[in-house]
């Protein structure tokens, strides 16, 4: 039974998660794992944070589908889904506080160098192949804690896409990858006691989040959209940082 402080945490993290995706697409994860892990056990947290992830997704998917190239994401969603079977069979065995840190470190270093270095990339090596590495990847951290997020976000940073085709990639990707997740976890037999109220309680302040966000990610430049999916991903880091 969550004391009446636990469930504003809860309810806290569900719309600071559900606002950050709903504005860039991502971050459920990265952001609600801050407050959650606090208040529950890893393992709950991260079906959560998966279930929740997909409710901002899916409710934020119309205003970015015309951008939605199937050729381009194919190769990496299917990859993901391979990877989280593999991700959730390490939950269980994995040190989360050092994974979190070691996600933490990488989203700073790597938000820091593209920001202050003025760096802004358009690659294009690698393909379908990179672009599959990427997405096991990314389904492996999703499966381990939900955050699926961050390394298709970076690669579609490096890409160098403009706003709406790169939210498309890593939104549909984590759209895909985490309803896995939320099938994985629940089929797995992990620790979910409580799951099914801990939902009822953050899925309001998800869809409200989401909402709002959607709402201020139409009025973004692609510049100004590129800064904030960096500094996003160097605050997310530093939480992570912090939450361990």
């Amino acid at each position: 039974m969550l004391s009446i402080a636990e469930i504003m945490v809860v309810a806290a993290g569900a719309l600071a998660g559900g606002f950050v995706t709903g504005l860039a697409g991502f971050g459920t994860g990265l952001v609600a794992l801050g407050f959650w892990l606090h208040v529950m056990e890893p393992a709950p947290a991260a079906t959560l944070v998966a279930i929740c992830s997909v409710a901002a997704q899916a409710q934020t998917m119309p205003a970015i589908w015309h951008a939605v190239d199937r050729h381009r994401i194919w190769p990496m969603v299917a990859a993901g889904l391979v990877g989280v079977p593999v991700g959730t069979m390490l939950l269980l065995r994995l040190d989360i506080e050092h994974f979190r840190l070691g996600v933490g470190l990488f989203l700073i270093a790597f938000s820091a160098f593209m920001l202050f270095g003025g760096v802004r990339a358009s690659l294009s090596w690698g393909g379908r192949l990179a672009d599959s590495a990427v997405g096991f990847a990314g389904g492996i951290m999703g499966g381990v804690a939900g955050l699926s997020a961050p390394l298709p976000t970076v690669w579609a940073t490096l890409r160098g896409w403009p706003k709406d085709e790169r939210r498309s990639v890593f939104q549909v990707f984590n759209l895909v990858i985490l309803g896995a997740v939320v099938a994985w976890h629940l089929l797995s037999g992990l620790p979910r006691d409580g799951l099914f109220a801990l939902t009822l309680l953050a899925l309001p302040g998800t869809a409200l989040g989401a909402w709002l966000g959607a709402m201020l990610y139409r009025r973004l430049s692609d510049r100004r959209f590129h800064r904030l999916v960096l500094v996003l991903l160097g605050l997310s880091g530093i939480t992570l940082l912090v939450a361990g």
